[in-house]
C-alpha cells in the first residue's frame, strides 16, 4: 500500500523499493551503462547484480537472462534497460532473495533504517540512512567551513556525523554550503545571524531551500519544516545535491581547457559536453592510467576502484613532482589497509575528502565519485593544448542556459541536464516538461523511450517533431522551428522553445494558485505589482517588464516590503544608481525574495540588464508567493 511522506512516495510494503532505493538504484545502472545508451549487455547481468546486493547464483542468473531473452524483439535482444532491471530487482526483493539483499547492502553500506518521521507517515514506512554519507558530509563540512566565524556555534561537528542533522535546523549551514558550492548564490546579507526565533530559522532554512533550486536541486519532496525536524534522509539528500552541483560545477572546458586533451580520436569539441560529468570523470581517470603506461582501465567507481590499484597510479600521476607519492599501497595484500595507505598518498595532496578505507573496499558510488571529482578539480593534471581549441567560444555555457538547465534539473526531470543542446536532442527530457506544465498531455504510445540502433537518428528526430507539435497545442509561438532544429541542437531555436516552456510553467502555477480557472497572462501580473505597491504606499511602480527602472531593483525590494511588510531592511539598500550599487541591490533582493518563499531562478544580472524574460519569471513568482498564504487562508 503506497502513502505519500513530505511528497516522497514510500512503501510499507518491504517487497516495494522506496524513492531513495530507486535513486541509487539508477546510480547503479547508470554507472554499469558503460556507453549511456540506456541499456545493459545481459552478460554483465550477474555483476549487476552483485553490485546491487542480489547475490545469486550463476544458474539462477542463466534462467533470468533466457527468459528475458526469449521474450524480447530482435533489435533488444541481449540488452536489458532500466525499467526491466529495476522491475527485476523489486521483484527479488518481493520474493525470499529480499532478506538477503538487506543482509548484503546493510553490512554493504552500513545502512541505518529509521522509521518514518511525519504524522502523514503509515505505520512501517522507513527510509534509509547511510552512515558513509553522514561521517564524508560532516567531515566535508568541517574541513571547508570549519573556520568561518558565523559557524562557530555549530563546527565542528562531532567526528560520527550523529549532530549533522541537528546543525542544519537554524539554516545558516546550508545557506554556507550553498555559497561554497556556488559562490555569490545567497547574499549573505539575507541570513539570519543572530537572536534567532523559531520563525527566523525557518526563513533562513527557506531561503536556503529556495537557493538550492535556483542552482539546480531538486527539492520538490522538501520543506523548510522538515529540515527544522532534522529528518536524517531529506537532510544528506539535499547536501549530497548541493556538493555534487559545487564539485561537478568545475568540471568544464571553461574551467579546464585541459580537458580538450581527452578527445579520443575524431572527435570534435561538442563530443565532450555530450558526455556526462561522471563520464568525463572516468575518461579523465584512463587518461592518466593510460600515461602511466598501466594497463588497467577504470569502467566505474564501484568494484573497479575497490583494491585502490587504480586509485594509487591516478594519485601518483597527477601529483606535483615534489609531492613524494609512493606506490607502497600496492605491496598491502589487505584491502581495507591497502586503501588507508593509498588516502594517506591523497592526503599529500590535500584531498582525503568523502571516503574512508571501508567506502573504497566496499565501492559506495556516491563516495567514490565525489572523491575522484575532488582529486580532478584540485589536480587535473591536464595541459591546454597548444593552439586554439576549436569551437570553444560557441560551447562555453551562456548565463541563460545555465538558468534554463538549472531549472530543468529542479523539475527533477532524469537524466540530469548536463548541457541543453545534445541532452535535449532526443526530446525525452522535453516531454517530461510538458507533463509537468499540464499533465496528460503527452501521448506515450508517440514517444520513442528506447532507441533501435538501426533507426536511432530517425526516431529522436520523431520525438523532436513531436515535441513541436505539443508546443503549439499549448498555444506557443514556434514559428521556423522544426524537430530538426532541436534534434541538431540549433541554439537560437532551441532556447526559443525552452523558454516558453518556462513561461508556461510560471504562468500554469500562478493560474493554479489563482484558483479562478481563468489562465494568468502578463499584464495581469504588471496590475498586481502596481496593485501591490501603491496599497503599501510605496512610490516605486512598474511600466512592464522591459522598464528601464527596474535597472536598481528598487521595484523588486519595496515589492517585497508590500508583500511582507517589515522584511527589507532598508537601511541596506543602496540609492546611488551607480552599476555596483544595482547590482548589490539587486543581490539583495533575489535572496530576500528567495528568503519570503519566491522561488526565483533569475540572477542579479537579469535586473540590473532588465532581461525581460528573467524579469518577468521573478514577479511572476513573487505574485505566487503572495497567493500562497491567502490558498492556506481558505483551506484553513
Amino acid at each position: 500500500m503506497a502513502s505519500t511522506v513530505s511528497g516522497y512516495k514510500v512503501f510499507s510494503d518491504i517487497g516495494k523499493m522506496n524513492a531513495d532505493e530507486a535513486a541509487e538504484l539508477r546510480e547503479q545502472f547508470t554507472a554499469i551503462d558503460k556507453n549511456g545508451d540506456g541499456f545493459i549487455d545481459l552478460a554483465e547481468l550477474k555483476a549487476a547484480l552483485d553490485l546491487c546486493g542480489f547475490k545469486l547464483p550463476g544458474w539462477k542468473v542463466r534462467t533470468i537472462i533466457q527468459d528475458y531473452d526469449d521474450k524480447k524483439r530482435t533489435e533488444y535482444q541481449g540488452r536489458l534497460s532500466f525499467v526491466e532491471f529495476e522491475k527485476l530487482c523489486t521483484e527479488l526483493k518481493a520474493n525470499e532473495v529480499g532478506s538477503t539483499f538487506k543482509q548484503v547492502v546493510s553490512k554493504k553500506e552500513n545502512l541505518e533504517t529509521l522509521g518514518g518521521m511525519s504524522d502523514a507517515s503509515s505505520e512501517g514506512t522507513t527510509h534509509s540512512v547511510r552512515l558513509e554519507e553522514q561521517l564524508a558530509f560532516s567531515d566535508w563540512i568541517n574541513t571547508n567551513l570549519g573556520s568561518d566565524p558565523d559557524l562557530k556555534h555549530l563546527l565542528p561537528i562531532d567526528s560520527e556525523g550523529k549532530l549533522l542533522y541537528d546543525k542544519v535546523k537554524d539554516g545558516i549551514l546550508l545557506c554556507k554550503i550553498i555559497n561554497h558550492s556556488c559562490p555569490d548564490t545567497i547574499d549573505e546579507r539575507a541570513i539570519n545571524k543572530k537572536n534567532l526565533t523559531l520563525y527566523t530559522k525557518l526563513e533562513n532554512l527557506t531561503l536556503a531551500l529556495n537557493s538550492s533550486q535556483s542552482i539546480g536541486c531538486n527539492i520538490v519532496n522538501i520543506d523548510a519544516h522538515n529540515l527544522a525536524k532534522g529528518k536524517p534522509h531529506l537532510v544528506l539528500g539535499l547536501l549530497w545535491q548541493i556538493i555534487r552541483i559545487g564539485l561537478f560545477n568545475q568540471i568544464t572546458l571553461e574551467n579546464c581547457p585541459g580537458l580538450a586533451t581527452l578527445l579520443s580520436h575524431g572527435e570534435g569539441i561538442e563530443d565532450l559536453m555530450k558526455l556526462s560529468p561522471e563520464a568525463i570523470l572516468l575518461r579523465w581517470v584512463n587518461y592518466h592510467l593510460q600515461n602511466a603506461g598501466v594497463a588497467r582501465r577504470c569502467n566505474n567507481f564501484q568494484s573497479d576502484i575497490a583494491d585502490s590499484e587504480i586509485y594509487s597510479h591516478l594519485i601518483r600521476q597527477i601529483a606535483p613532482p615534489d609531492s613524494e607519492i609512493s606506490m607502497e599501497a600496492l605491496m598491502e595484500p589487505d584491502l581495507t589497509k591497502r586503501a588507508e595507505v593509498m588516502l594517506q598518498q591523497a592526503a599529500k595532496l590535500h584531498c582525503r575528502s568523502f571516503v574512508t578505507p571501508n567506502d573504497v573496499v566496499n565501492g559506495i558510488y556516491k563516495l567514490n565519485l565525489a572523491f575522484v571529482a575532488n582529486l580532478f578539480n584540485n589536480h587535473p593534471g591536464l595541459d591546454r593544448p597548444e593552439g586554439e581549441i576549436e569551437g570553444l567560444e560557441n560551447l562555453e555555457e551562456t548565463r541563460e542556459e545555465k538558468t534554463y538547465r538549472n531549472w530543468m534539473n529542479s523539475m527533477g526531470v532524469t537524466p540530469c541536464v548536463n548541457w541543453l543542446y545534445s541532452d535535449l536532442a532526443d526530446g525525452l527530457i522535453i516531454f517530461q516538461l510538458y507533463d509537468i506544465i499540464k499533465p496528460g498531455i503527452v501521448n506515450y504510445s508517440r514517444v520513442h523511450r528506447k532507441f533501435s540502433k538501426l533507426r536511432k537518428f530517425m526516431e529522436k528526430l520523431e520525438n523532436c517533431n513531436y515535441a513541436v507539435e505539443l508546443g503549439k497545442q499549448l498555444g506557443f509561438s514556434l514559428v521556423g522551428i522544426a524537430g530538426t532544429d532541436l534534434n541538431d541542437g540549433n541554439a537560437t531555436l532551441t532556447l526559443a522553445l525552452i523558454w516558453q516552456l518556462m513561461r508556461a510553467y510560471t504562468l500554469s502555477v500562478l493560474t493554479q494558485l489563482a484558483a479562478t480557472g481563468n489562465p494568468i497572462v502578463e499584464r495581469e501580473i504588471v496590475s498586481w505589482v502596481n496593485r501591490k505597491l501603491q496599497a503599501a504606499n510605496k512610490t516605486s511602480s512598474l511600466k512592464g517588464f522591459q522598464d528601464s527602472s527596474v535597472k536598481d531593483a528598487r521595484v523588486v525590494i519595496d515589492l517585497i516590503d508590500a508583500i511582507k511588510p517589515g522584511t527589507i531592511n532598508y537601511d541596506l539598500v543602496k540609492d546611488s544608481g551607480s552599476e555596483e550599487d544595482n547590482l548589490a541591490n539587486a543581490k539583495y533582493a533575489i535572496s530576500m525574495a528567495r528568503k519570503t518563499g519566491a522561488r526565483v531562478y533569475a540572477l542579479p544580472e537579469d535586473i540590473t540588464e532588465v532581461k525581460h524574460k528573467m524579469v518577468m519569471t521573478m514577479f511572476a513568482c513573487l505574485m505566487a508567493m503572495d497567493y500562497v498564504p491567502n490558498m492556506d487562508s481558505k483551506q484553513s
